[in-house]
């Protein structure tokens, strides 16, 4: 008897969104941390949190403007990483690329000459509202809503 083929619905896009207490008492790493669990770039008790370090090391390099390119973020992150007596699991350069694409997937980070940065330079609650909120949380919800109105 031949294999029935199942096709696999691939969605165009996708965000997970998590509602944790407010983060009056959280700084630096933690609070970063709990951002990533927040937008769906960590899952709860995941260990592999390498993001939070790449996240990191792009954020203070935009505070000078600076651009880094894959080596470059790989280089910080092992720094930070060493800083907060952290594994150094996670720190490839083609598991760095992959988690920058992440964040590019979700417009906080871009890509120009293979050379990376916080998106325009923008502080990141404008990024969330203009670029997240707005234009691609907004999409996602109205398809969400034909599918919907299209059952009856």
């Amino acid at each position: 008897m031949p294999k029935k083929t199942i096709s696999k619905d691939i969605p165009l896009s996708e965000i997970t969104l998590r509602k944790y207490e407010k983060p009056s008492d959280l700084t630096g790493r933690d609070l970063l941390r709990k951002l990533c669990l927040s937008i769906g770039l960590l899952q709860p008790g995941d260990s592999r949190d390498v993001i939070v370090e790449v996240f990191q090391a792009l954020l203070h390099a935009s505070k000078s403007k600076r651009f880094l390119n894959s080596y470059q973020v790989m280089e910080e992150v092992v720094k930070l990483r060493k800083k907060n007596n952290l594994a150094l699991r996670g720190i490839a350069e083609s598991n760095i690329r992959r988690q920058l694409k992440r964040l590019r997937d979700l417009f906080l980070v871009e890509k120009i000459s293979n050379n990376y940065r916080i998106t325009e330079w923008e502080d990141l609650g404008k990024i969330f509202e203009e670029r997240i909120e707005k234009y691609y949380l907004e999409n996602i919800k109205l398809r969400t809503k034909e599918y919907f109105n299209s059952i009856k």
